[in-house]
């Protein structure tokens, strides 16, 4: 038996299955791990303390001959961002410290019923504001192939986790490119599904028109066994999209079969391969572009002209929309309350709670948001931003007209050293310059590793997208060109990490 934490999820699956090895095992090995490194990784706010009765409960259901969920078992993180019953949700701010909330988030609950195993609540920007997870209130994350860099964000804890096999299997959140960024610098692969196709219940709300749960691996099969697990309708988020979904199970398992692009045709967003992004970055993408050709896609350019203002476009959107929704954070009804000296008011102690409890980054975006969204100002800002996002829709949209799918480099860049960005918001705002359309318009996109950069020797990632509700073609191609990949380098990609190789940890 293979050392249990270099395992896939879909590998541990058929293990559990053939009861070739026990959830307990399984779980035990990744606790010891997160045991090991997470103390210098600081991938994990909270341990799960009931992992291992979990895992216990599963083992005795298996060895009775229950029917059981096919990742019954198998272990799983989650982003602090969703609610969790029996540990604490604090989307990495203060304002939230040891809150426990009175419910579970849908994803969390559809976790629980198949009898995966939640080892615990990752790290993020707080608020999942910010793209290198230095922005949490609780501490940094670091990148498993190189501790000195950002591991992306907002969801760097989750992509950390997996990266450095402390978990097969993780739940992201993406609003701008919260998971595929991630995913990208740290050799990871990631997913935002379809705007709706996931439910937001639960979610701690940062702009409710861009935020999507979706799953964080090492496969394109492992991510899309954990969305088949989270996804579908769930009435109480009335953004959930009723009509049923295809298995994304059977579409990437056609797609790692098939071991051909013929017939596919692969459109690359010219606006999306600027000659600003990381010579090493856009060396990867084109050498990938080269082998797809080979292996009979067709390559079409398009154009995407609208694209040029869609960071513009976000940063009024997403600070406006967080304005609202982190209106709720009050003093009064629940989270941190600090009260001033003297006679306190409900507005002082309002002002000094948040004031308190919100860091930097979060204060710069609700004072923005607020300013976009006041009297005056409304039409000329949020309004024309909104109508920037329909025009970009309209550019996917006449993209899809020519290709099955869209690439482009997943990150401009690889990951920067730790701090290197903290005194530039813009250029932080920039590494999300190509993730940050498919959120705009609501279409599923997916991030896989290339390769290595040359000059650092660092992951990029390959971004891919689909249409809205295609979410079965993104996963079938995704394997294929993983397949590819793979059998190209002789390796999966996880295995070239040097400190994480398959034979041992750091």
């Amino acid at each position: 038996m293979a050392d249990l934490i270099h395992m896939s999820a879909a590998e541990l699956s058929s293990a559990l299955a053939a009861r070739e090895v026990s959830s307990v095992e399984v779980t035990t090995a990744h606790l010891a791990q997160i045991d090991a490194i997470d103390g210098n990784l600081g991938a994990f706010l909270h341990v799960n303390a009931n992992a291992l009765a979990v895992a216990e409960e599963v083992d005795a259901a298996r060895a009775a001959g229950e029917p059981l969920h096919a990742l019954a078992g198998v272990p799983v993180a989650v982003k602090d961002v969703l609610c969790t019953l029996d540990m604490p949700s604090t989307a990495g701010s203060k304002i939230l410290e040891g809150w426990i909330p009175p419910y579970d988030a849908t994803p969390v609950r559809k976790l629980r019923e198949a009898r995966m195993i939640l080892l615990g609540k990752t790290n993020m920007d707080e608020f999942a504001m910010g793209s290198s997870t230095e922005h949490s209130a609780y501490g940094i994350t670091r990148n498993p192939w190189d501790g000195d860099r950002i591991p992306g964000g907002s969801g760097g804890g989750s992509a950390a986790a997996v990266g450095a096999y402390e978990a097969p299997l993780a739940l992201g959140s993406d609003t701008g490119g919260s998971i595929r960024q991630p995913a990208s610098v740290t050799g990871t692969v990631g997913v935002k599904p379809t705007y709706g196709g996931v439910s937001r219940y639960g979610a701690i709300a940062l702009a409710s028109s861009l935020d999507q749960i979706g799953p964080v691996s090492r496969t394109v099969l492992d991510s899309a066994l954990l969305h088949d697990v989270i996804g579908g309708y769930d009435h109480h988020d009335s953004t959930s999209i009723p009509t049923p979904w295809a298995s994304f199970t059977d579409a990437a398992r056609r797609g790692a079969a098939s071991g051909s692009l013929a017939g596919v045709r692969v459109g690359v967003i010219k606006e999306l391969d600027s000659e600003g992004f990381q010579p090493g970055v856009r060396a990867q993408f084109h050498a990938t572009l080269e082998m797809l050709a080979a292996h009979g896609a067709e390559i079409v350019e398009v154009s995407a002209p609208n694209f040029d203002y869609a960071v513009s476009a976000y940063y009024l959107i997403l600070p406006a929309e967080a304005s609202s929704n982190l209106a709720k954070f009050d003093s009064v009804r629940f989270g941190l309350r600090v009260t001033p000296e003297g006679t306190p008011t409900v507005e002082s102690v309002m002002s000094a709670t948040r004031e308190a409890g919100f860091g930097d980054e979060v204060k710069r975006r609700i004072i923005l948001g607020t300013y976009a969204l006041s009297a005056g100002y409304y039409d000329a800002y949020y309004g024309s931003a909104q109508k920037v996002r329909t025009l970009i829709q309209r550019d996917f949209a006449a993209a899809f007209d020519q290709a099955d799918v869209l690439v482009s480099p997943t990150a401009p860049t690889t990951a920067w050293k730790l701090g290197e960005k903290l005194d530039d918001p813009l250029a932080m705002w920039l590494s999300d310059i190509t993730t940050i359309p498919a959120n705009l318009a609501g279409i599923p996109g997916m991030s896989i590793p290339m390769g290595l950069a040359a000059e650092d020797n660092l992951p990029t990632g390959l971004q891919i997208m689909a249409p809205a509700h295609a979410d079965a073609r993104l996963y079938e191609i995704g394997a294929t060109i993983e397949a590819l990949l793979d059998a190209q380098r002789g390796a999966p990609f996880h295995t070239l990490n040097p400190h994480f190789s398959a034979g041992g940890n750091r």
